[in-house]
């Protein structure tokens, strides 16, 4: 599975056979030149520089509210550098606000704290948060955007720019202490009964640990838990305010009590049932959106959305495993207010567990065969470039239409499956592919 797992016995149960990459295609495809005539060469995947590069993406931006890049793996050096490259022009020069990664709200409020207020260690926050099923999200490259992030509110303190998280796989204790926090103030009478519902839940281990012994609880003990989470909830929500300035933090505390109610709803569903580990991937998708959703109704920010490929494109790689993708949620909310960019690669290194997700290794692969969708996209001659797959000319069409294999790697390699068919043009409005990639710098 290609997306970020909160769930070891989940992917255990969801191995399916190996498809055998197609025959068709060759030096010689026909279609090269033609998407050769459409690409726009890219002149680095590192930030900084000369952007005048980047024009072609803000094009196909447009008038988006939030643009979706993707991944083809969580652990490829480029694909997190391009995505800071394309955040700080779309900052600088399309009016973007936000970075939305696909971790965990509160690693994200506690992140956004610090490129807001410059409040705590964005390392030791990502050493601290990002274990287990977001171990590869604390790397050099995701600590340089997030200190990029700060100086530029250092320097524009009146039009900062934001973090967030959209996931719910682990909620921090910052998000029950704001909770609880702000009912001492308004009903401190309620104190006790918030307390009794979130017993139990609010982390005192560290973040790893704390999501495999939640794991470890009996089916009817977690969906208790959730029971109680969502009673808290509905008492919260009876504690809105019926005007004044109190409603916009009421908004946010009541965001983060929803968050805690996310996770333990998700925690929740029966993983041995094939039915609801395929309706808790689908609940994961539907909840990222409605999150990022959220957030952009709440500070009118232009968002930059970062996750795997198989959540911010159109069509899941298996829809057996995940019925329906954050961005075909995203789509049918936002429209063309919508767009989503893949992000694909030739060959190279990648950060990836064992298959029993013990070891963290370096795996390198080589070119795509012939018959996938990289293999045709290698033979264009840039070795970096993007390609508005709406505006692709006419010949092109028919071949971006076709699902051809596509490599795609999770939390872990080899899986059973690191190769789905997809079809570029249906699952994707934009495409940057790259030759050749590296790993990531995981923080020590």
């Amino acid at each position: 599975m290609s997306c970020l797992r909160p769930w070891t016995v989940l992917v255990l149960a969801l191995l399916l056979p190996a498809p055998v990459p197609a025959a068709a295609g060759s030096a010689g495809d026909p279609v090269v030149p033609v998407l050769e005539r459409a690409a726009s060469p890219l002149r680095s995947a590192e930030p900084g520089g000369d952007t005048g590069d980047l024009r072609p993406v803000g094009r196909a931006v447009g008038d988006a509210v939030v643009v979706g890049m993707g991944e083809a793996t969580h652990g490829s050096h480029e694909f997190l550098t391009m995505k800071e490259r394309v955040f700080r022009y779309l900052v600088e020069h399309r009016g973007f606000r936000t970075f939305a990664l696909e971790t965990a709200w509160s690693t994200g409020v506690r992140l956004d704290d610090y490129v807001v207020h410059g409040k705590g260690d964005p390392a030791r926050i990502m050493r601290e948060d990002l274990q287990y099923t977001y171990a590869l999200n604390p790397t050099a490259e995701n600590l340089a955007l997030v200190e990029w992030m700060r100086d530029h509110n250092r320097r524009h303190p009146k039009d900062p720019v934001r973090f967030m998280g959209d996931d719910w796989g682990y909620t921090g204790p910052e998000l029950y202490d704001r909770v609880t926090d702000h009912v001492v103030r308004v009903r401190p009478d309620l104190t006790p009964r918030f307390e009794e519902l979130y017993r139990g839940l609010r982390p005192t281990a560290p973040s790893g640990a704390y999501q495999k012994a939640y794991l470890a609880r009996p089916l009817a003990e977690r969906q208790e838990m959730a029971s109680r989470t969502g009673r808290a909830l509905a008492l919260l929500r009876s504690l809105e305010p019926r005007g004044g300035a109190g409603r916009r933090e009421f908004a946010e505390v009541l965001r983060h009590a929803t968050v805690i109610d996310q996770t333990a709803t998700g925690y929740g569903f029966d993983f041995t049932d094939p039915r609801q580990r395929t309706e808790a991937m689908r609940r994961r998708d539907e909840v990222m959106a409605d999150n990022v959703v959220w957030w952009r109704e709440h500070t009118g920010h232009r968002i930059l959305l970062s996750g795997h490929n198989n959540h911010v494109g159109y069509e899941p790689e298996d829809p057996q495993v995940l019925p329906r993708t954050q961005g075909a949620v995203l789509r049918d909310r936002l429209g063309g207010g919508y767009v989503s960019v893949g992000l694909t690669f030739g060959a190279g290194s990648f950060k990836a567990t064992d298959p029993e997700e013990v070891h963290m290794l370096t795996h390198t692969v080589d070119p795509a065969p012939p018959g996938s969708n990289e293999h045709t996209l290698d033979q264009v001659r840039h070795d970096r470039y993007v390609l508005d797959l709406r505006t692709a000319p006419g010949p092109a069409r028919p071949w971006l239409a076709v699902a051809r294999p596509t490599r795609s790697v999770g939390t872990s390699y080899p899986e059973e499956r690191n190769w789905y068919d997809i079809a570029l043009g249906r699952c994707f409005d934009v495409l940057i592919h790259q030759d050749r990639v590296r790993a990531v710098d995981l923080l020590s």
